[in-house]
């Protein structure tokens, strides 16, 4: 999915709640167009940019198309990192520079790795009543980010939790990393957890998490205790280092269901302008430039016209500058 702001910036809120553990509210973002879908973001924002390299996260739906329009996503370029798309509800078509053209289902992991550079277009189908998902990025680190593109689908099972008083207490789909015994062969950059949950109605569970690991809570209902701390319909809530436990607990009468997602903090600097990830202003400025010049770096998708893409917008008058991470100096 591309950011589609006119003015892109990292900017939203966050506080930290108790014990170290940030509850970040999301912002309304438009994907673009006169009826335009809009999306829930909580990364990056201004006090935080990244859990581990997941540094994007929207949250749309659940959206019936015929009050949205739907998804159509022109084609758009990425760089130096991977999109991963996890949907709830409906169905969307894929097609990228490097030939791939994949279905995203529910349930199903599609991945893919811009590398060196790729574009692609994203639009739900005819087969589409209600839109509803997640759609989130991976920063690729230095070493590898200038390798070629590259895409993975996985499709996890859903393997039950154990609640607290040791009954059933929901499901989880883990489709990176590893979680209550469920592993996934999605390969990153980075060591990272990626899971669907749902708790049933009153369900408390304690996840074994790797304690090395920073994780963050997207909400995809009404509301959720995670490390005890409440939150909302689509906040995210972030748990810092340091513990091999994680509690989870459904308040409610209706199951709950929540995106984890957890990493190695991310140990470089980076700059992400619209949809690049790079590392300095210049950088970013070629990118720009390349893109507008329908330079081959990004190829080209099939089944659009050549004027059918979306202009990168102006850059700022400002430098771009990297932007620091909680505890740095």
């Amino acid at each position: 999915m591309s950011n589609l702001e006119v003015q892109p910036d990292e900017v939203g809120c966050s506080g930290t709640a108790s014990d170290g553990v940030e509850v970040v509210t999301p912002r309304e973002v438009p994907l673009g167009g006169i009826r335009a879908m809009l999306v829930r973001r909580t990364l990056p924002t201004r006090d935080r940019s990244m859990i581990g390299a997941w540094c994007f996260a929207d949250h749309y739906g659940p959206e019936p198309v015929s009050s949205s329009g739907g998804m159509r996503v022109l084609p758009h370029p990425h760089t130096g990192l991977q999109t991963v798309s996890w949907l709830f509800e409906g169905e969307i078509e894929h097609r990228d520079s490097a030939g791939v053209h994949a279905m995203v289902v529910p349930g199903e992991l599609n991945l893919m790795s811009a590398g060196h550079g790729i574009s692609h277009s994203e639009v739900s189908t005819t087969a589409t009543d209600v839109l509803h998902g997640m759609q989130l990025w991976l920063a690729l680190p230095d070493a590898v980010r200038d390798e070629p593109n590259g895409f993975q689908h996985f499709v996890p099972d859903a393997v039950p939790l154990a609640g607290v008083d040791g009954t059933e207490a929901g499901t989880a789909r883990v489709f990176i990393g590893a979680l209550g015994g469920s592993t996934s062969p999605v390969v990153t950059a980075t060591p990272l957890l990626g899971a669907e949950l749902v708790l049933t109605p009153g369900a408390r569970v304690n996840l074994s998490v790797d304690p090395s690991f920073e994780h963050g809570a997207i909400l995809d209902t009404e509301r959720l205790v995670v490390a005890g701390v409440e939150i909302g319909h689509a906040s995210l809530c972030y748990v810092g280092p340091g513990s091999s436990t994680l509690t989870v607990e459904n308040p409610t009468d209706a199951p709950a269901r929540v995106i984890l997602l957890g990493g190695e903090p991310f140990g470089e600097d980076l700059i992400m302008w619209w949809n690049f990830v790079g590392r300095d202003h210049d950088e970013i400025v070629a990118y720009r430039e390349e893109w507008e010049s329908a330079a081959e770096r990004f190829g080209s998708v099939d089944g659009w016209d050549s004027d059918e893409r979306i202009p990168a917008p102006p850059l700022p008058n400002s430098r771009l500058k990297p932007r620091r991470r909680p505890g740095q100096s």
